[in-house]
């Protein structure tokens, strides 16, 4: 999507990026099989894409199956793209640069408007803070689905045990977790089995012959696109990138950015990123599509209404069977265990790049004092307010308003920075990436708007 990618990168290259030996953790070996190599390649992308359908994704999808049926479904290829242009823009930043977001917004604008940002950034932390909460009750309460235990109970150990494996854990390992949790999420597409879908329906609400223009309907798809491209994916997606490209021994503790690599290198780490991104963002319409597809089928064909992810297991069971069931309860489970921290992670990682300190799953609490704080206290506060909580829908909701504030900002922002030459070199945004880009900031701001508006006046 730049403009520039294929042309020679600068001079100055670092000998040792010449070589491509093993030693170089993004390198793919040739010799491998092309799936090998293709698995290879997937990292932040995949874990992104995966941890937007965490349990306040899965109600999001759940009510959109259950209350419209198919009228729905041509959200997820519209969705696609815009995902896909965005989160690749972010991934190129941080490729191109060696800084996350945060960082490279400390860069780019004057005080003031750093300030302002910070400011929204907070309130991304406590919106993350608030998300993170209704997911760790979904996760106690999809444990109570398995009669395993007590919700609060299953949801405080989930909690706890969060924070001692991100205290504890060394990135390398934490990111391989992330990685095979993505799994989970498959449990959805099987219970498309189990629920007897009409695909000439599918048809017709993919192409949104079945949309509606209601108030409750609209704002049902604000949503869904605010649950789809969420603030937190951006700083996510940029700052797992770059602990990435710490771990490799070259520069120390600096992520080498692509200026810095010779031109077969910086082709390769371009291309692999993209194959990266847009893998994770098609997994992550495709548990959409297969969660909206068998509620519609299964719940909305009984006018089955749903408002969380545990509710629409328990109610899949007597339509669908129990397997559904226990499969749904399964599915965001694991998507919990895996947003829980990236939500906590994604805005501690912006905010202490704002502050201009050190931060990553990568740098010990010594090192990155600041980032931790606000990781354990984010952590901390959800989980308590899992435990004590009764409501995880008006969290969710009051999240979504924050989310939805936040978006169009920060979407102005990235693309401010992006299409930035002094910052950005020659990977700046290209024709398509600023076309993309920057229709999903005008979408997301409008459907901000609206979302706030149909809040407020209590539609």
């Amino acid at each position: 999507m730049s403009s520039d990618t294929e042309e020679t990168a600068t001079q100055g290259v670092a000998p040792e990026l010449d070589r491509g030996t093993d030693r170089e953790p993004g390198h793919i070996d040739q010799r491998r099989s092309p799936i090998a190599r293709f698995f290879g390649v997937l990292g932040p992308g995949l874990v992104t894409g995966a941890a937007d359908d965490d349990p306040s994704g899965v109600a999001t999808y759940a009510q959109a199956g259950a209350t419209y049926g198919m009228g729905m479904l041509w959200t997820v290829p519209v969705s696609l793209p815009l995902m896909m242009g965005v989160q690749e823009i972010c991934d190129r930043m941080a490729l191109a640069t060696g800084d996350s977001l945060g960082k490279l917004i400390r860069r780019r604008f004057p005080r003031a408007v750093v300030a302002v940002l910070g400011v929204l950034v907070v309130a991304l932390i406590a919106a993350n803070c608030l998300n993170l909460a209704a997911d760790l009750m979904a996760i106690g309460q999809g444990m109570q689905l398995l009669h395993a235990g007590p919700a609060p109970v299953w949801s405080a150990v989930a909690g706890i045990a969060i924070v001692v494996a991100l205290l504890a854990g060394s990135f390398q390992a934490i990111g391989r977790i992330f990685k095979w949790l993505c799994l989970f999420l498959l449990v959805y597409v099987a219970v498309l089995f189990f629920a007897h879908v009409s695909w000439a329906d599918v048809g017709r609400g993919l192409l949104g012959l079945q949309a509606r223009l209601s108030p409750a309907y609209l704002g049902l798809v604000v949503g869904v696109l605010g649950t789809s491209i969420s603030p937190y994916m951006f700083f996510w997606q940029s700052a797992q990138r770059v602990e990435e490209l710490r771990a490799e021994p070259l520069e120390g503790d600096l992520a080498p950015p692509l200026k810095d690599r010779s031109r077969t290198e910086a082709r390769r780490r371009l291309r692999n990123g993209r194959v990266d991104v847009f893998t994770g963002m098609a997994f992550s319409v495709l548990i959409m599509f297969a969660i909206m597809a068998a509620t519609a089928a299964t719940l909305g064909a009984h006018h089955r209404t749903v408002s969380s992810a545990a509710e629409a297991a328990r109610a899949l069971e007597p339509i669908a069977g129990s397997y559904a069931g226990i499969l749904f309860a399964a599915g965001f489970i694991g998507s919990g265990v895996l947003a829980v921290p990236i939500l906590a992670a994604s805005g501690a990682a912006g905010l202490s790049g704002l502050l201009g300190k050190e931060w990553g799953l990568d740098r010990s609490p010594r090192k990155a004092p600041v980032f931790y704080a606000l990781l354990g206290v984010g952590l901390i506060a959800g989980t308590v307010l899992s435990v004590i909580g009764t409501d995880p829908i008006g969290l969710l909701v009051l999240s979504a308003i924050v989310n939805g504030i936040a978006a169009g900002p920060f979407l102005i922002v990235m693309m401010l920075i992006s299409r930035d030459r002094a910052i950005m070199g020659r990977y700046r945004n290209g024709r398509l990436a600023a076309a993309v880009g920057w229709t999903t900031t005008v979408i997301m701001c409008a459907a901000g708007g609206y979302g706030i508006w149909y809040t407020i006046t209590g539609g």
